[in-house]
């Protein structure tokens, strides 16, 4: 660390143009797109860089792209040195063996130059509706290889001095199924970079170069003190957590064990992935990028939220990815529907952390995300439509230690909005006619999990090609301190000549108009024991249809009379002290849920 001296008005006076600089950027990006992805999901996020690509703030939206704009950056100025930029130059790039993170995730990112110097950096991430490949949207659950998953973009400039590529605008064109959105979203991010560079362009103006330079210094060394001390408050010591993936999506009924072993020592703390699983066939692969995005997420939602958000927030961590995992894979790897695994990466680093900091760590949120693609052929505007289901994304979040978890809540690192009902019937051949929350899908605890839910929809014209992608299907989400696992995912087709379909949760199909597909998404795990829940609050989830009254009675204790409007104190005290004998036995710390001990071989009173 440097000594800078800065006047602490002026810092501060930067450090919050620095982050309103980032949410106009972002609010730019999501007011100007063209795909419902981006303006309505608000898949993206917009940074703005030192001049050695170093995070100076970042619009937090999207939390997992707190690692994966970091690595594009640093991979444009290895592939273009300082000479080999010029003012006026735009870079994209997609590419995750060079910095991305999957294929739809495009970044844009825009040199900004002060009288002639290269002063700083200023860009987005936007998650693009398609980029080609074998299936509609870009993230077919039954890729081998990144070859199939489409059009794949290293560091390119898509204007130099100024003047646009047409060469590679006309093959990104060829590529994609709906260039026009394709081309709004890539003009979208174009302004959201110009707004960063006459924003960074204004403070030089008033400050000067130097004096801003000593300030990104000064602020980054900030945030790593401030950093530091959080890490210190914790335990010193070793914490180990694992947890699985149901399958890779190609060897179905195969689970995907993810390992981490965390140290804590003084300021610092390691994450060691050893014991992973080696990447797979199917294309839940993590590229560093994505890793790095869960790890710099638990160090941000775990330390003080306060801390100015730059790279100085992680200079305290290292890690071992090991080449060839399922957290660190190699091409031709594929890794379109690297989601899953990153959900799960954050289960198992809470997992492993509930041991050091058990106040301030959540039980295991739904820990997937519902993402069910929707493409084909609109023959009346002869034109091809990639759309989400309408479903929402989200599930129940973990309960708290002081709290329930909240009901149906994009959690942790995606932290998207669900796609509107409304918005998607207008645009795409779909019908929704049903969502609603799924009694009994909060874990029970002390503190409940959050509800995931129940929805189902149609398809009203032409046939369709889905991509389904979930997780959780037999590996439930779990609870902690006695609090109970939530139940598992399902995913079931009616097809419309009769009969259904149990679908697993990574597959590529096809519906046909007036089939319909019903999708149950879980809840959060609970914390602590449910026989020590308010009696109260049971009589109100029941009421509320979030806790059914034979949970109510077989897991709470709370014994009810017929009508279910009052509460039996009497009979609700003796049923708890039979249960709290019965349960004596079973108590650990993780409740895994059923089965998990089956499907691993291994002990949920372990790891």
């Amino acid at each position: 660390m440097h000594n800078y001296q800065i006047d602490p008005i002026t810092l501060e006076v930067i450090r919050n143009r620095f982050d309103n600089i980032a949410d106009e950027m972002e609010m730019t990006l999501l007011k100007s797109a063209f795909s419902s992805i981006i303006k309505e999901v608000l898949d993206a996020s917009a940074a703005i860089f030192d001049r050695q690509g170093k995070t100076l703030a970042q619009a937090a939206s999207v939390p997992c792209q707190l690692g994966m704009l970091m690595e594009a950056v640093s991979q444009i100025k290895y592939s273009y040195p300082e000479e080999e930029m010029h003012e006026g130059d735009i870079f994209i790039m997609n590419d995750p063996y060079k910095g991305g993170t999957h294929l739809p995730d495009i970044t844009i990112v825009m040199p900004v130059y002060y009288k002639g110097k290269l002063a700083a950096f200023s860009g987005s991430l936007g998650h693009h509706q398609d980029v080609g490949g074998k299936t509609p949207g870009s993230t077919p659950p039954d890729a081998t290889e990144i070859y199939a998953e489409g059009l794949r973009i290293p560091p390119m400039k898509l204007y130099e001095r100024g003047e646009p590529n047409e060469t590679l605008i006309g093959l990104i064109k060829a590529n994609v199924r709906m260039p026009e959105i394709s081309m709004g979203d890539i003009r979208a991010q174009i302004a959201c970079a110009n707004v960063g560079s006459k924003r960074i362009l204004a403070i030089i103006d008033e400050y000067g170069l130097e004096t801003m330079n000593d300030t990104i210094n000064a602020l980054m060394d900030h945030s790593e003190k401030l950093t530091r001390k959080c890490i210190e408050e914790m335990p010193d010591g070793i914490y180990s957590f694992y947890d699985y993936i149901d399958d890779d999506g190609i060897d179905l009924g195969n689970p995907i064990k993810i390992s981490v072993t965390i140290t804590i020592k003084g300021s610092n703390i390691h994450f060691d992935f050893m014991g992973s699983n080696t990447q797979v066939k199917g294309p839940i692969n993590c590229v560093p990028a994505s890793t790095k995005s869960a790890i710099y997420y638990i160090i941000r939602a775990l330390t003080d939220p306060t801390i100015p958000n730059n790279d100085g927030c992680y200079r305290s961590i290292t890690m071992n990815l090991p080449l060839g995992s399922i957290v660190n894979a190699k091409l031709p790897g594929a890794c379109g529907c690297r989601t899953i695994c990153f959900k799960r990466l954050v289960d198992v680093l809470m997992g492993a952390l509930v041991k050091a900091i058990p106040d301030k760590v959540h039980a295991a949120s739904n820990g997937q995300l519902t993402a069910i693609v929707i493409g084909g052929y609109d023959v009346k505007t002869e034109k091809a439509y990639v759309s989400l289901s309408g479903v929402p994304t989200a599930g129940g979040m973990g309960a708290r230690p002081t709290k329930d978890g909240i009901d149906v809540i994009d959690t942790d690192l995606s932290n998207l909005m669900n796609q509107p009902v409304e918005a998607n019937e207008i645009d795409f051949p779909i019908r929704m006619s049903k969502i609603r929350l799924w009694t009994d899908s909060g874990g029970a605890g002390k503190f409940r999990g959050g509800l995931g839910y129940e929805s189902e929809f149609e398809i009203t014209g032409s046939d369709v090609v889905v991509s389904h992608r979930r997780d959780r299907h037999d590996f439930a989400p779990w609870g902690i301190f006695g609090g109970k696992a939530a139940p598992t995912c399902k995913t079931i087709i009616y097809r419309r000549e009769g009969g259904e379909e149990n679908i697993p949760s990574k597959l590529m199909t096809y519906m046909k108009t007036g089939d319909r597909m019903r999708v149950l998404t879980t809840g959060g795990g609970g914390y602590g024991d449910p026989l020590e829940r308010d009696p109260e609050k049971v009589l109100e989830d029941v009421i509320e249809n979030r806790v059914s009254p034979k949970a109510a009675y077989e897991i709470y204790g709370v014994v009810l009379n017929k009508e279910q409007s009052a509460i039996n104190l009497l009979e609700t005290e003796a049923r708890r002290k039979k249960l709290a004998e019965q349960n004596k036995s079973l108590k650990t710390i993780f409740d895994r849920g059923k089965g998990f001990e089956e499907k691993t071989g291994h002990s949920s009173k372990h790891g």
